[in-house]
């Protein structure tokens, strides 16, 4: 089974349908049907933190979301440790000429130890990683 990581501009593409990706996110949902879908812990709290500003009704839209998130089985979250922060850690100092955010290595080292390829992202950073970018 294809597995393919679920990035925080993905999720928040399907929540909100003024999201310029909202469409391309709604249309991928199809295509991913009989993927194993993997995404971080820090994925869920960026996702939350993206939205912290966007008012009380948005606030709870998205903490709902999350919710359902958490139980879904189709989606594999994988959870970090001191390990995953260092590792992390250590591509943001190697990347130094990049804008990834500490998310964003946490992301790609987990998708490079679960051989994904395939992003759920309009990040385009994930590309300069050698990722497929799928919004």
């Amino acid at each position: 089974m294809k597995r393919v990581f679920c990035d925080t501009s993905y999720f928040a593409a399907l929540i909100n349908p003024r999201d310029q990706w909202h469409a391309a996110a709604i249309a991928v949902e199809r295509l991913i049907e009989n993927s194993e879908l993997v995404t971080t812990e820090e994925v869920l709290i960026d996702l939350l933190n993206y939205h912290c500003e966007f008012g009380a009704r948005m606030r709870l839209e998205v903490s709902k979301f999350t919710r359902k998130l958490l139980l879904n089985l189709k989606l594999r979250i994988i959870t970090g440790d001191e390990f995953t922060f260092l590792s992390a850690l250590e591509l943001y100092e190697s990347r130094l000429d990049k804008g990834y955010s500490l998310t964003d290595c946490i992301s790609m080292n987990v998708c490079k130890k679960f051989d994904i390829i395939e992003v759920l992202t309009s990040d385009g950073h994930f590309q300069q990683e050698g990722f497929r970018v799928s919004l």
